[in-house]
């Protein structure tokens, strides 16, 4: 069970970081954020994102994706 605070990325602050936990998806979403490096167990960072619905950038190791306000708000990830 985890420890910290469950937030959807979507809902992390800039510069907040943490370990994803769940992806609510189906098969499709998990496997093209599985390509991104984007799976349970992994470490990302919330770099930025727009106001309103725009896209969320998340740093997962050496590589900055840009993500749809969809995909963010469905990826559950722990607070450190």
């Amino acid at each position: 069970m985890p420890n910290g605070k469950l937030v959807t990325l979507r809902q992390m602050q800039s510069g907040q970081s943490g370990k994803v936990v769940q992806i609510q998806g189906g098969f499709g979403l998990v496997n093209r954020l599985s390509a991104l490096g984007i799976r349970p167990g992994k470490r990302i960072t919330k770099v930025s994102s727009m106001l309103m619905r725009g896209p969320v950038t998340i740093q997962a190791g050496n590589t900055q994706v840009a993500l749809g306000f969809g995909m963010a708000n469905k990826i559950i990830v722990e607070l450190d």
